[in-house]
């Protein structure tokens, strides 16, 4: 997609993918995803698919990595994948319902702004409250309950001492 002038922040656009997405596997038959921010999706607690976006100028690709048919083994992580979970019969199926997915939600935030898309993307994170460990840009590490988005798309972790942290840019797991 081309960014425009009046669009949201293009970096909110993690958000919009990871929404398209889980709407298109909820729609096609496995409603027990949740989003780990800002894009990643869970399948019972292990990541089923992320999503990394690029741009170059006002060019803007996202590539969406979904673990269809296997899933791989990776140390010290939990990994799932969608092998007879969906009514799909090939991966060129989900392509075309990610598609119209992301259309339409993409359409919503160049509308409606980026609101709407917090939103939806709350509804189908893990609960308020779930402990969350994130690697900072800046190397630090922290662990707080997630406490919801900010109205830019951050992520915001309630500290043990009640301060709220929000965090900009970084890797986050569950605890």
């Amino acid at each position: 997609m081309r960014a425009r002038p009046d669009d949201p922040s293009p970096a909110s656009l993690a958000l919009v993918c990871a929404v398209a997405l889980a709407e298109t596997i909820s729609v096609l038959g496995c409603p027990a995803v949740t989003i780990k921010w800002p894009n990643d999706l869970l399948l019972d607690g292990a990541k089923l698919a992320g999503i990394l976006l690029e741009r170059n100028g006002d060019a803007i690709v996202a590539g969406f990595g979904v673990n269809l048919a296997s899933h791989p083994s990776i140390e010290g992580r939990q990994t799932a994948s969608l092998a007879g979970r969906l009514w799909i019969h090939s991966a060129a199926e989900l392509y075309d319902h990610l598609t119209a997915e992301f259309a339409r939600w993409l359409g919503i935030w160049r509308t409606q702004g980026l609101a709407p898309v917090i939103a939806r993307w709350e509804a189908q994170a893990h609960a308020p409250g779930t402990l969350l460990h994130a690697n900072l840009a800046d190397g630090s590490t922290i662990v707080g309950a997630y406490d919801g988005l900010a109205p830019d798309g951050a992520l915001r972790l309630r500290l043990a001492d009640g301060r709220v942290h929000v965090v900009h840019a970084g890797d986050v797991f569950l605890v």
